[in-house]
């Protein structure tokens, strides 16, 4: 197959399903099906930290910690205490660890999380252009990796309640980050005695295990559910903003999308909607040790999305149809050769398409449950409707001049 057809294929899948992924609008993989392995060893802290953690005695300065006299070592910790922390000190209930502050998702919930009355910390990758817009919304911002085990103590000091929104970008191995990355940060919880861990999981997930991603996102559910920490896992169907990057922009500026023929449906949320619901989780106990789903108010074909957009952009779409068999044929033949990996991870998702299901859950107990009110709920109509008055109105200011893709709501 030509290299450009390829491309061609791999943008359909991931414009498709961009939703799905929690955090971030495409995918990405290693290629391979990483079930959790039996009987898991836990990764070893750095004896320096332990024993600066058994004595309480981490002085956190953003991302710094000062090391103290050495102390006895213990065995491995038991089951969570959800009394009290490892070094005996009570922690806050509003501290807060927020794990891929930056992302779509993170940074939602840092600004509800802060507007709830939260002491918000954010772990961040060390990155050239520095998270100033955490700081200056209040937060606290520390340096850390998933994939350096190592900078995860530090930066739950004093912790009650982490939030993981991280996910891996799409040059990394969903592997490394999503499962290894996670798996690590879990048992640095379990260690640190953490008291409350949220892990954001794909809807469905345990049906389609032959998507790496989503057989990942299984996995971490299971290893969470055997971790002993206090946890709650909540399953998304997709978010709303990826509609703009991959189908709202693109069509305003005139450019092609992709479609396929399936009717899968799915039920986009606003992740300013996802946040809030998350924090009123956090507040029931009903949540503890339990899987919720959020859902949008109501689910769309791909062709219904692009309809949405050329009404209220005021354009016609241009669409790239691309049958569904010659994406399952693709992801097969670029599954013999290994430097096409995550191009047929990418595309194994051709398979969630051709079931024409819908991703899509009953929320009417969710809302009742968390005490919410659904009408405050974001409908996708709503949303394109005010990023498109938001975005023409801009361009008629600046005399219509592009620059469609700096505006999200």
């Amino acid at each position: 197959m030509a290299p450009h057809n390829l491309l061609s294929k791999k943008r359909v899948t991931s414009a498709r399903l961009g939703g799905l992924r929690s955090g971030r609008c495409s995918c990405s993989g290693s290629g391979q099906q990483h079930a959790r392995p039996a009987g898991a060893t836990p990764f070893s802290l750095s004896d320096s930290l332990r024993r600066q953690h058994q004595r309480g005695s981490f002085q956190l300065a953003r991302a710094e910690a000062s090391e103290p006299a050495n102390a006895p070592e213990e065995t491995d910790p038991a089951p969570v205490d959800a009394t009290a922390n490892l070094g005996g000190t009570p922690v806050k209930p509003t501290s807060m660890l927020v794990v891929g502050a930056t992302g779509t998702l993170g940074r939602q919930v840092v600004r509800k999380a802060l507007d709830a009355g939260y002491e918000v910390r954010c772990l961040v990758r060390p990155r050239e252009r520095p998270a100033d817009f955490l700081r200056d919304w209040g937060a606290i911002v520390v340096n850390g990796d998933l994939t350096n085990p190592e900078t995860l103590p530090p930066a739950l000091v004093g912790v009650h309640t982490v939030i993981d929104c991280a996910t891996g970008r799409p040059e990394e191995s969903v592997k490394q980050v999503d499962w290894e990355g996670k798996v690590a940060l879990i048992q640095t919880c379990q260690a640190m005695k953490i008291q409350k861990y949220v892990f954001y999981s794909i809807f469905n997930c345990d049906k389609h295990l032959s998507v790496p991603l989503m057989s990942i996102k299984y996995q971490t559910e299971k290893f969470l559910e055997e971790s002993g920490l206090d946890f709650t896992v909540i399953r998304l169907c997709g978010f709303m903003q990826a509609v703009i990057s991959q189908y709202a922009v693109p069509i305003l500026e005139e450019k092609s999308v992709y479609g396929t023929d399936d009717q899968t449906k799915i039920a986009y949320m606003d992740t300013t909607d996802v946040a809030r619901l998350t924090l009123a989780a956090l507040e029931k106990k009903d949540s503890s040790r339990n899987v919720l789903t959020f859902a949008g108010p109501q689910a769309f074909t791909i062709q219904q999305v692009i309809g949405l957009c050329e009404r209220y952009a005021g354009a016609d779409a241009k669409v790239s149809k691309v049958p569904m068999w010659q994406l399952t044929a693709t992801r097969v033949l670029t599954s013999f050769f290994q430097w096409t990996v995550d191009v047929t991870d990418r595309m194994a998702f051709a398979e969630v398409l051709n079931s024409n299901e819908s991703f899509v859950a009953p929320m009417q107990d969710t809302y009742a449950e968390l005490g919410v009110d659904p009408n405050q709920t974001m409908t996708l109509e709503r949303y394109l409707q005010e990023y498109y008055s938001v975005v023409l109105k801009k361009l008629k200011e600046v005399g219509a001049q592009s620059r469609q893709g700096d505006y999200y709501l």
